[in-house]
C-alpha cells in the first residue's frame, strides 16, 4: 500500500496494492479494497465502501451511503449525493445510498443524484446528470441522463 504523505488516511481499513496519492482524506468508517487507486484532491467519508481494482480520479468526493463495487471507474470531479433535500445543520436529513455495480464507469463531471443504482458494466457520459436508475450495460448521457446504447 502506499499513502502520500500529504493525505489524511484514518481508517485503518485499506487494502494491500492500494494507492493513495495527495490531499486525500479518508475518514475512519470508510473501506477501501486492494489495488484501488484513489487520485489527488478526494474526500472518502465514513460510510463508503470501495470494492477492489477502483480508480476514483481527482476531485471526486465520495459521501456517506456510497457503494463502489470492484472495477468501478469514476473520473475526474465526478459528483455523488446522498440528501434529496439539502439543508444546512439539518440533523433529520435523510440520506440516500448509492450503488455503482461492478465494472461500471463514470465519466468526468457526471452527477449521481441519491438513491440510485448504476447497473453493472454500465457508463455515465461526461457531464451527464443521473437522476435515475442505469441499467446494466448500457451508455447513458445528457441532462436528465438517458439510455443511447447497449453496451
Amino acid at each position: 500500500m502506499f499513502i502520500h504523505p500529504s493525505s489524511d488516511v484514518q481508517s485503518k481499513q485499506v487494502g494491500e496494492g492500494t494507492r493513495i496519492w495527495q490531499y486525500v482524506v479518508v475518514l475512519p468508517g470508510a473501506a477501501i479494497g486492494r489495488e484501488c487507486n484513489i487520485c489527488s484532491h478526494c474526500f472518502i467519508e465514513n460510510k463508503v465502501v470501495v470494492g477492489d481494482r477502483v480508480t476514483v480520479k481527482c476531485g471526486v468526493q465520495l459521501w456517506d451511503g456510497v457503494t463502489l463495487e470492484d472495477d468501478v471507474f469514476v473520473g475526474p470531479n465526478a459528483t455523488f449525493t446522498n440528501d434529496l433535500e439539502p439543508r444546512s445543520r439539518n440533523a433529520a436529513a435523510k440520506l440516500l445510498p448509492t450503488l455503482v455495480r461492478k465494472g461500471a464507469s463514470i465519466g468526468a463531471n457526471a452527477t449521481i443524484l441519491p438513491g440510485l443504482v448504476i447497473g453493472e458494466g454500465a457508463m455515465v457520459g461526461a457531464g451527464s446528470v443521473v437522476t435515475k436508475d442505469v441499467p446494466p450495460r448500457t451508455l447513458v448521457v445528457g441532462n436528465p441522463a438517458r439510455i443511447v446504447r447497449a453496451l
